[in-house]
Protein backbone atom coordinates (compact mmCIF):
# COMPACT_ATOMS: atom_id res chain seq x y z
CA UNK A 1 0.00 0.00 0.00
CA UNK A 2 3.05 2.26 1.02
CA UNK A 3 5.84 0.97 -1.16
CA UNK A 4 8.63 3.04 -1.03
CA UNK A 5 7.85 4.80 1.88
CA UNK A 6 9.01 3.80 5.32
CA UNK A 7 8.51 4.47 9.19
CA UNK A 8 11.43 5.95 11.21
CA UNK A 9 11.29 4.34 14.60
CA UNK A 10 13.30 5.64 17.78
CA UNK A 11 12.76 3.57 20.94
CA UNK A 12 15.79 3.07 23.20
CA UNK A 13 13.84 0.01 24.96
CA UNK A 14 14.48 -2.83 22.66
CA UNK A 15 11.17 -5.08 24.30
CA UNK A 16 9.15 -2.03 22.88
CA UNK A 17 10.86 -1.48 19.81
CA UNK A 18 10.69 -4.96 18.83
CA UNK A 19 7.22 -5.88 19.53
CA UNK A 20 5.70 -2.40 18.44
CA UNK A 21 7.87 -2.49 15.25
CA UNK A 22 6.27 -6.04 14.32
CA UNK A 23 2.70 -4.41 14.69
CA UNK A 24 3.58 -1.87 12.35
CA UNK A 25 5.34 -4.28 9.36
CA UNK A 26 2.25 -6.72 10.17
CA UNK A 27 0.64 -3.40 9.32
CA UNK A 28 2.35 -3.73 5.86
CA UNK A 29 4.72 -0.99 6.96
CA UNK A 30 8.26 -0.72 6.07
CA UNK A 31 10.24 0.33 9.44
CA UNK A 32 13.46 1.31 10.33
CA UNK A 33 14.52 0.95 13.55
CA UNK A 34 16.57 3.16 16.06
CA UNK A 35 17.59 3.08 19.07
CA UNK A 36 18.52 7.14 19.29
CA UNK A 37 17.46 10.58 17.97
CA UNK A 38 20.60 11.12 16.64
CA UNK A 39 20.53 7.97 14.77
CA UNK A 40 17.54 8.22 13.24
CA UNK A 41 18.25 12.26 12.30
CA UNK A 42 20.82 10.84 9.94
CA UNK A 43 18.50 9.18 7.60
CA UNK A 44 16.18 12.44 7.46
CA UNK A 45 16.33 14.61 4.49
CA UNK A 46 14.02 16.98 3.07
CA UNK A 47 11.42 15.06 0.27
CA UNK A 48 11.90 12.30 2.97
CA UNK A 49 9.46 9.17 1.57
CA UNK A 50 8.40 8.68 5.10
CA UNK A 51 7.29 9.78 8.85
CA UNK A 52 8.71 9.93 12.17
CA UNK A 53 7.57 8.01 15.32
CA UNK A 54 9.60 8.73 18.76
CA UNK A 55 9.71 8.49 22.47
CA UNK A 56 10.24 11.88 24.13
CA UNK A 57 12.04 9.76 26.93
CA UNK A 58 15.12 9.46 25.41
CA UNK A 59 19.02 9.70 26.35
CA UNK A 60 20.60 12.48 25.11
CA UNK A 61 18.58 13.98 22.03
CA UNK A 62 14.96 13.69 23.15
CA UNK A 63 12.00 13.44 21.15
CA UNK A 64 10.68 16.80 21.47
CA UNK A 65 14.48 18.27 20.04
CA UNK A 66 13.75 15.28 17.48
CA UNK A 67 10.82 16.84 16.52
CA UNK A 68 12.14 20.43 15.96
CA UNK A 69 15.35 19.13 14.19
CA UNK A 70 12.98 17.17 11.43
CA UNK A 71 10.52 20.13 10.96
CA UNK A 72 13.85 22.14 10.06
CA UNK A 73 14.57 19.78 7.31
CA UNK A 74 11.20 18.96 6.22
CA UNK A 75 8.15 20.88 8.32
CA UNK A 76 5.91 18.26 5.94
CA UNK A 77 7.61 15.00 7.45
CA UNK A 78 4.74 14.13 10.01
CA UNK A 79 5.87 13.62 13.05
CA UNK A 80 4.39 11.68 16.21
CA UNK A 81 5.40 11.46 19.98
CA UNK A 82 5.09 8.78 22.50
CA UNK A 83 4.96 10.39 25.99
CA UNK A 84 4.58 8.95 28.91
CA UNK A 85 1.65 8.92 31.22
CA UNK A 86 0.55 12.23 32.45
CA UNK A 87 2.77 14.17 30.33
CA UNK A 88 0.21 16.70 29.47
CA UNK A 89 2.72 19.62 29.48
CA UNK A 90 5.15 17.74 27.28
CA UNK A 91 2.24 16.86 24.63
CA UNK A 92 1.03 20.22 24.51
CA UNK A 93 4.21 21.60 23.49
CA UNK A 94 4.79 18.60 20.99
CA UNK A 95 1.41 19.69 19.30
CA UNK A 96 2.74 23.52 19.41
CA UNK A 97 6.37 22.68 17.71
CA UNK A 98 4.15 21.04 15.18
CA UNK A 99 4.15 17.33 15.86
CA UNK A 100 1.51 15.13 13.54
CA UNK A 101 0.18 13.58 17.09
CA UNK A 102 1.01 12.37 20.19
CA UNK A 103 0.11 8.90 22.10
CA UNK A 104 -0.04 8.66 25.47
CA UNK A 105 1.18 5.60 27.40
CA UNK A 106 0.20 3.30 27.86
CA UNK A 107 -1.96 2.44 24.38
CA UNK A 108 -3.19 0.08 22.46
CA UNK A 109 -1.53 -1.54 20.07
CA UNK A 110 -3.86 -0.99 17.25
CA UNK A 111 -4.44 2.95 18.32
CA UNK A 112 -0.60 2.92 17.69
CA UNK A 113 -0.76 1.59 14.01
CA UNK A 114 -3.37 3.52 12.95
CA UNK A 115 -2.17 6.55 13.81
CA UNK A 116 1.18 5.46 12.03
CA UNK A 117 -1.38 4.52 8.84
CA UNK A 118 -3.04 8.23 8.94
CA UNK A 119 0.01 9.45 9.17
CA UNK A 120 1.48 7.98 6.38
CA UNK A 121 -1.44 8.67 4.40
CA UNK A 122 -0.95 11.97 4.90
CA UNK A 123 2.73 12.31 4.08
CA UNK A 124 2.03 9.81 0.57
CA UNK A 125 -0.34 12.28 -0.67
CA UNK A 126 1.86 15.50 -0.39
CA UNK A 127 4.54 13.72 -1.75
CA UNK A 128 2.47 13.43 -4.93
CA UNK A 129 1.22 16.77 -4.69
CA UNK A 130 5.02 17.87 -4.59
CA UNK A 131 5.77 15.89 -7.44
CA UNK A 132 3.65 17.58 -9.63
CA UNK A 133 4.58 20.75 -8.27
CA UNK A 134 7.95 19.76 -9.33
CA UNK A 135 6.99 19.08 -12.84
CA UNK A 136 5.54 22.25 -13.30
CA UNK A 137 8.51 23.68 -12.13
CA UNK A 138 10.73 21.64 -14.64
CA UNK A 139 8.58 23.09 -17.51
CA UNK A 140 10.44 25.11 -19.90
CA UNK A 141 9.49 27.40 -23.45
CA UNK A 142 6.41 26.45 -25.00
CA UNK A 143 5.41 23.68 -22.00
CA UNK A 144 4.92 26.18 -19.85
CA UNK A 145 2.09 27.92 -21.23
CA UNK A 146 1.02 24.57 -22.76
CA UNK A 147 0.84 22.44 -19.69
CA UNK A 148 0.15 18.56 -20.29
CA UNK A 149 1.90 15.69 -20.87
CA UNK A 150 -1.04 13.48 -22.83
CA UNK A 151 -0.17 12.70 -26.38
CA UNK A 152 -2.91 14.92 -27.64
CA UNK A 153 -0.82 17.51 -26.27
CA UNK A 154 2.37 17.06 -27.33
CA UNK A 155 1.38 17.08 -30.22
CA UNK A 156 -0.22 20.01 -30.39
CA UNK A 157 2.95 21.44 -28.93
CA UNK A 158 4.85 19.89 -31.84
CA UNK A 159 2.43 21.41 -34.61
CA UNK A 160 2.67 25.06 -32.20
CA UNK A 161 5.90 25.48 -32.85
CA UNK A 162 6.18 23.87 -36.40
CA UNK A 163 3.58 26.09 -37.89
CA UNK A 164 5.16 29.13 -35.56
CA UNK A 165 7.80 29.25 -37.89
CA UNK A 166 5.75 29.84 -41.20
CA UNK A 167 3.37 32.71 -42.06
CA UNK A 168 1.11 30.64 -42.79
CA UNK A 169 -2.92 31.56 -41.52
CA UNK A 170 -3.91 29.18 -38.90
CA UNK A 171 -7.46 28.09 -37.79
CA UNK A 172 -7.84 26.90 -34.67
CA UNK A 173 -11.19 24.73 -33.48
CA UNK A 174 -12.51 23.68 -30.00
CA UNK A 175 -14.89 23.75 -27.47
CA UNK A 176 -15.28 26.88 -25.17
CA UNK A 177 -12.96 27.27 -23.10
CA UNK A 178 -10.23 25.34 -24.59
CA UNK A 179 -7.57 27.73 -24.76
CA UNK A 180 -7.61 28.90 -28.16
CA UNK A 181 -6.25 32.54 -27.21
CA UNK A 182 -3.28 30.80 -25.49
CA UNK A 183 -2.53 28.61 -28.25
CA UNK A 184 -2.47 31.66 -30.94
CA UNK A 185 -0.30 33.77 -28.52
CA UNK A 186 2.06 30.72 -28.29
CA UNK A 187 2.31 30.76 -32.56
CA UNK A 188 3.08 34.50 -32.52
CA UNK A 189 5.47 34.29 -29.50
CA UNK A 190 7.63 31.55 -30.83
CA UNK A 191 7.47 33.12 -34.39
CA UNK A 192 9.81 35.46 -36.31
CA UNK A 193 6.41 38.27 -35.62
CA UNK A 194 7.09 38.31 -31.58
CA UNK A 195 8.12 41.58 -31.34
CA UNK A 196 5.30 43.05 -33.20
CA UNK A 197 1.56 43.50 -32.08
CA UNK A 198 -0.47 40.39 -31.38
CA UNK A 199 -3.74 41.92 -31.69
CA UNK A 200 -6.69 39.66 -30.60
CA UNK A 201 -10.69 40.57 -31.39
CA UNK A 202 -13.70 38.68 -30.33
CA UNK A 203 -16.04 38.98 -33.25
CA UNK A 204 -19.00 38.20 -31.02
CA UNK A 205 -17.97 40.77 -28.44
CA UNK A 206 -18.91 43.74 -30.92
CA UNK A 207 -22.28 45.11 -32.26
CA UNK A 208 -22.33 45.41 -36.30
CA UNK A 209 -22.30 48.79 -36.09
CA UNK A 210 -18.51 48.97 -34.40
CA UNK A 211 -16.78 45.87 -36.09
CA UNK A 212 -16.39 47.59 -39.82
CA UNK A 213 -14.60 50.94 -37.35
CA UNK A 214 -13.19 48.30 -35.40
CA UNK A 215 -11.88 45.89 -37.71
CA UNK A 216 -10.86 48.56 -40.83
CA UNK A 217 -10.67 51.65 -39.25
CA UNK A 218 -11.69 55.02 -40.02
CA UNK A 219 -10.70 58.50 -41.53
CA UNK A 220 -12.19 61.53 -39.88
CA UNK A 221 -15.55 62.60 -41.29
CA UNK A 222 -16.54 59.21 -42.31
CA UNK A 223 -19.63 58.86 -40.05
CA UNK A 224 -21.30 61.76 -37.54
CA UNK A 225 -18.93 60.50 -34.56
CA UNK A 226 -15.88 60.03 -36.50
CA UNK A 227 -13.94 63.30 -35.13
CA UNK A 228 -10.44 62.07 -36.21
CA UNK A 229 -8.61 59.07 -38.20
CA UNK A 230 -8.04 55.94 -35.90
CA UNK A 231 -6.25 53.08 -37.10
CA UNK A 232 -8.47 49.95 -37.11
CA UNK A 233 -7.31 46.41 -35.70
CA UNK A 234 -5.94 45.04 -38.92
CA UNK A 235 -3.99 48.00 -39.95
CA UNK A 236 -2.51 47.78 -35.94
CA UNK A 237 -1.65 44.19 -36.87
CA UNK A 238 0.61 44.90 -39.29
CA UNK A 239 3.96 43.46 -39.03
CA UNK A 240 2.80 40.97 -36.49
CA UNK A 241 -0.27 38.96 -35.79
CA UNK A 242 -4.50 39.45 -35.86
CA UNK A 243 -6.75 37.02 -34.10
CA UNK A 244 -10.08 36.78 -34.73
CA UNK A 245 -11.78 34.89 -32.31
CA UNK A 246 -15.68 33.37 -32.66
CA UNK A 247 -15.46 34.33 -36.45
CA UNK A 248 -18.31 32.19 -36.99
CA UNK A 249 -20.28 34.64 -35.48
CA UNK A 250 -19.34 37.28 -37.61
CA UNK A 251 -21.95 39.01 -40.55
CA UNK A 252 -21.67 37.51 -43.84
CA UNK A 253 -21.10 41.44 -45.08
CA UNK A 254 -17.97 41.58 -43.00
CA UNK A 255 -16.63 37.97 -44.17
CA UNK A 256 -16.75 39.42 -47.48
CA UNK A 257 -14.61 42.21 -46.94
CA UNK A 258 -12.25 40.06 -44.49
CA UNK A 259 -12.18 37.70 -47.00
CA UNK A 260 -10.54 40.79 -49.61
CA UNK A 261 -7.75 41.71 -47.01
CA UNK A 262 -6.87 38.27 -46.83
CA UNK A 263 -6.28 37.81 -50.51
CA UNK A 264 -5.03 41.20 -51.34
CA UNK A 265 -3.33 41.89 -47.38
CA UNK A 266 -4.62 45.21 -47.94
CA UNK A 267 -7.32 47.10 -45.70
CA UNK A 268 -9.57 50.40 -46.78
CA UNK A 269 -10.59 52.62 -44.18
CA UNK A 270 -13.70 53.84 -43.90
CA UNK A 271 -14.14 57.37 -45.71
CA UNK A 272 -11.30 56.66 -47.50
CA UNK A 273 -10.26 55.22 -50.98
CA UNK A 274 -6.63 54.76 -50.47
CA UNK A 275 -5.31 51.29 -49.88
CA UNK A 276 -3.10 50.17 -46.93
CA UNK A 277 -0.70 47.45 -47.20
CA UNK A 278 -0.73 45.20 -44.52
CA UNK A 279 1.90 42.05 -43.55
CA UNK A 280 -0.05 39.93 -41.21
CA UNK A 281 -0.57 36.82 -40.30
CA UNK A 282 -4.35 35.92 -39.35
CA UNK A 283 -5.48 33.41 -36.71
CA UNK A 284 -9.14 32.46 -37.32
CA UNK A 285 -10.57 30.46 -34.13
CA UNK A 286 -13.96 29.05 -33.61
CA UNK A 287 -15.85 26.49 -31.62
CA UNK A 288 -18.50 25.08 -34.33
CA UNK A 289 -17.51 23.44 -37.55
CA UNK A 290 -17.17 25.96 -39.74
CA UNK A 291 -17.36 23.31 -42.37
CA UNK A 292 -21.63 23.09 -42.10
CA UNK A 293 -22.33 26.16 -41.89
CA UNK A 294 -21.05 26.65 -45.09
CA UNK A 295 -22.69 23.70 -46.13
CA UNK A 296 -25.78 25.92 -44.53
CA UNK A 297 -25.13 29.15 -46.03
CA UNK A 298 -24.52 31.01 -42.88
CA UNK A 299 -20.60 31.08 -43.47
CA UNK A 300 -19.02 32.33 -46.69
CA UNK A 301 -17.61 29.19 -48.29
CA UNK A 302 -14.78 30.99 -50.18
CA UNK A 303 -13.69 32.44 -46.58
CA UNK A 304 -13.80 29.11 -44.84
CA UNK A 305 -11.45 27.82 -47.56
CA UNK A 306 -9.19 30.71 -47.40
CA UNK A 307 -8.44 30.40 -44.04
CA UNK A 308 -8.61 26.28 -43.70
CA UNK A 309 -4.81 26.22 -44.99
CA UNK A 310 -3.68 24.94 -41.71
CA UNK A 311 -5.52 23.92 -39.02
CA UNK A 312 -5.58 22.91 -34.72
CA UNK A 313 -8.21 20.63 -33.51
CA UNK A 314 -7.80 21.63 -29.70
CA UNK A 315 -8.71 17.92 -27.63
CA UNK A 316 -11.28 18.87 -25.12
CA UNK A 317 -10.36 18.27 -21.40
CA UNK A 318 -12.28 14.92 -21.13
CA UNK A 319 -10.37 13.50 -23.71
CA UNK A 320 -6.99 13.79 -22.06
CA UNK A 321 -7.71 13.77 -18.42
CA UNK A 322 -4.28 12.68 -17.16
CA UNK A 323 -3.68 16.24 -17.48
CA UNK A 324 -5.96 17.39 -15.17
CA UNK A 325 -3.99 17.18 -12.08
CA UNK A 326 -1.04 19.28 -13.36
CA UNK A 327 -3.46 22.02 -14.72
CA UNK A 328 -5.07 22.13 -11.49
CA UNK A 329 -1.83 22.15 -9.49
CA UNK A 330 -0.55 25.05 -11.65
CA UNK A 331 -3.64 27.04 -11.24
CA UNK A 332 -3.64 26.13 -7.58
CA UNK A 333 -0.24 27.86 -7.07
CA UNK A 334 -0.96 30.83 -8.96
CA UNK A 335 -4.31 31.39 -7.09
CA UNK A 336 -2.42 31.14 -3.93
CA UNK A 337 0.02 33.89 -5.28
CA UNK A 338 -2.62 36.12 -6.75
CA UNK A 339 -5.08 35.86 -3.58
CA UNK A 340 -2.02 35.65 -0.68
CA UNK A 341 -2.79 32.62 0.92
CA UNK A 342 -0.86 29.33 1.04
CA UNK A 343 -1.77 26.88 -1.67
CA UNK A 344 -4.03 23.66 0.07
CA UNK A 345 -3.13 20.42 0.06
CA UNK A 346 -4.83 17.99 -2.27
CA UNK A 347 -6.14 14.81 -1.06
CA UNK A 348 -6.57 11.62 -2.85
CA UNK A 349 -10.23 11.60 -3.30
CA UNK A 350 -10.43 15.22 -4.77
CA UNK A 351 -7.76 14.01 -7.11
CA UNK A 352 -9.62 11.15 -8.09
CA UNK A 353 -12.89 13.25 -8.83
CA UNK A 354 -10.90 16.02 -10.54
CA UNK A 355 -10.02 12.96 -13.16
CA UNK A 356 -13.73 11.74 -12.85
CA UNK A 357 -15.08 14.92 -13.47
CA UNK A 358 -16.13 15.56 -17.47
CA UNK A 359 -15.07 19.34 -17.56
CA UNK A 360 -17.29 21.06 -20.17
CA UNK A 361 -16.05 24.40 -19.02
CA UNK A 362 -12.61 22.89 -19.77
CA UNK A 363 -9.55 24.47 -18.90
CA UNK A 364 -11.02 27.69 -18.27
CA UNK A 365 -13.26 25.40 -15.17
CA UNK A 366 -10.20 23.84 -14.17
CA UNK A 367 -8.99 27.22 -13.07
CA UNK A 368 -12.37 28.88 -11.52
CA UNK A 369 -12.29 25.41 -9.92
CA UNK A 370 -8.74 25.80 -8.45
CA UNK A 371 -9.50 29.39 -7.78
CA UNK A 372 -12.45 28.19 -5.36
CA UNK A 373 -10.54 25.25 -4.08
CA UNK A 374 -7.74 27.85 -2.69
CA UNK A 375 -10.27 30.51 -1.60
CA UNK A 376 -12.17 27.65 0.17
CA UNK A 377 -14.79 28.00 -1.46
CA UNK A 378 -15.51 24.30 -1.48
CA UNK A 379 -16.06 21.40 1.00
CA UNK A 380 -13.08 19.56 -0.55
CA UNK A 381 -14.87 17.18 -2.21
CA UNK A 382 -13.74 18.13 -6.01
CA UNK A 383 -15.33 20.54 -8.77
CA UNK A 384 -17.51 22.46 -8.10
CA UNK A 385 -18.66 19.67 -5.54
CA UNK A 386 -19.12 17.25 -7.97
CA UNK A 387 -19.38 13.30 -5.99
CA UNK A 388 -17.08 11.19 -7.53
CA UNK A 389 -19.10 8.98 -9.85
CA UNK A 390 -18.06 5.92 -8.44
CA UNK A 391 -18.94 6.64 -5.08
CA UNK A 392 -16.31 6.96 -1.61
CA UNK A 393 -13.03 5.75 -2.42
CA UNK A 394 -10.93 3.60 -0.55
CA UNK A 395 -7.38 4.70 0.28
CA UNK A 396 -6.16 1.69 -2.38
CA UNK A 397 -8.18 3.48 -4.85
CA UNK A 398 -6.96 6.76 -4.44
CA UNK A 399 -3.47 5.80 -3.74
CA UNK A 400 -3.51 3.97 -7.61
CA UNK A 401 -5.25 7.38 -9.16
CA UNK A 402 -2.58 9.28 -8.17
CA UNK A 403 0.26 6.70 -8.38
CA UNK A 404 -1.13 5.86 -12.10
CA UNK A 405 -1.08 9.42 -12.83
CA UNK A 406 1.94 10.02 -11.82
CA UNK A 407 3.61 6.99 -14.05
CA UNK A 408 1.78 7.92 -17.09
CA UNK A 409 3.02 11.85 -16.67
CA UNK A 410 6.71 10.19 -16.72
CA UNK A 411 6.27 7.52 -19.40
CA UNK A 412 5.33 10.66 -21.71
CA UNK A 413 7.78 13.05 -20.58
CA UNK A 414 10.80 10.31 -21.37
CA UNK A 415 9.13 8.55 -24.52
CA UNK A 416 8.53 5.57 -22.60
CA UNK A 417 12.01 4.83 -21.82
CA UNK A 418 12.09 3.03 -18.74
CA UNK A 419 15.55 4.00 -17.12
CA UNK A 420 14.14 7.90 -17.31
CA UNK A 421 11.04 7.20 -15.69
CA UNK A 422 12.77 5.46 -12.84
CA UNK A 423 15.16 7.79 -12.60
CA UNK A 424 12.39 10.94 -12.29
CA UNK A 425 10.61 8.41 -10.07
CA UNK A 426 12.86 7.69 -7.97
CA UNK A 427 12.17 3.37 -8.04
CA UNK A 428 13.59 0.42 -8.98
CA UNK A 429 13.41 -0.88 -12.42
CA UNK A 430 11.38 -4.19 -10.36
CA UNK A 431 9.06 -1.85 -8.86
CA UNK A 432 8.39 -0.24 -11.78
CA UNK A 433 7.20 -2.91 -14.07
CA UNK A 434 5.14 -4.71 -10.93
CA UNK A 435 3.59 -1.49 -11.01
CA UNK A 436 2.92 -1.36 -14.96
CA UNK A 437 1.74 -4.75 -14.97
CA UNK A 438 -0.58 -3.85 -11.91
CA UNK A 439 -2.12 -1.31 -13.71
CA UNK A 440 -2.17 -2.28 -16.85
CA UNK A 441 0.15 0.18 -18.68
CA UNK A 442 2.24 -1.09 -21.75
CA UNK A 443 5.53 1.04 -22.65
CA UNK A 444 4.70 0.83 -26.39
CA UNK A 445 1.84 3.21 -26.14
CA UNK A 446 4.35 5.90 -24.78
CA UNK A 447 7.18 5.95 -27.47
Amino acid sequence: MFEGFKVLFVEDDSTVRSSLGQALRLAGLELQAFVSAEEALRHVVPGLQGIVISDVRLPRMDGLALLKEVRRIDPDIPVTLITGHGDVPLAVEAMHAGAYDFIEKPFMTERFVETAIRAMEMRVLRVAVETLRSQLQEKAGIETALLGQSPAMMQLRAQVLMLAATSADVMIVGETGCGKELVARCLHDHSRRRDRHFVAINCAGLPDSLLESELFGHEAGAFTSASKRRIGKIEHANGGTLMLDEIESMPLAFQAKLLRVLQERKVERLGSNDEQPVDIRVIAASKTDLLEMSRRGSFRNDLYYRLNVAVLNLPPLRERREDVPLLFQHFVLQAATRYEREAPALSGEHLHNLMAYDWPGNVREVRNAADRFVLKLENGQGPSAQPAPTGPMTLTQQMDVIERALIESALKQHEGCPSGVVESLGIGKKTLYEKLRRHNITIKDFR
